[in-house]
């Protein structure tokens, strides 16, 4: 289900967006691709494959827990916790994804060097 919902949750939200009207309308374009509707089959398709290996990589993390609860016996009530645990982890990585890029934003704005957050 986590890998189907990062499909369907990314292609929805790119094919509002529509790039390829959008880069357009500014004269932006793609090397090799033309503009309109053949740059917004090239970046889906692109994005597709980029989609996948994410996609796969967090089903594994959601569902590994519960197979190494059911490969090693921690307990009865340790194998529900690892499982609440995955899902807590990839919420806590997100928030502190967003977070950080949130205060690299911050201090973008007030004229920091990029060297203090990244090194």
């Amino acid at each position: 289900m986590v890998v189907a919902f990062a499909f369907f949750y990314t292609d929805v939200l790119f094919a509002q967006q529509n790039y390829g009207e959008n880069l357009k309308k500014v004269g932006a374009q793609i090397p090799g691709v033309s503009r309109g509707a053949p740059t917004q089959r090239y970046l889906t398709k692109v994005l597709r494959r980029i989609t996948l290996p994410g996609a796969v990589f967090l089903g594994i993390i959601a569902v590994l827990p519960w197979l190494l609860s059911t490969l090693i016996p921690f307990g009865q009530n340790a194998g529900g916790l690892l499982v609440t645990s995955s899902s807590g982890l990839l919420i806590v990585v997100g928030v502190v994804r967003d977070t950080f890029f949130s205060i690299d934003a911050d201090l973008k704005l007030h004229g920091y060097d990029d060297s203090l957050l990244i090194r």
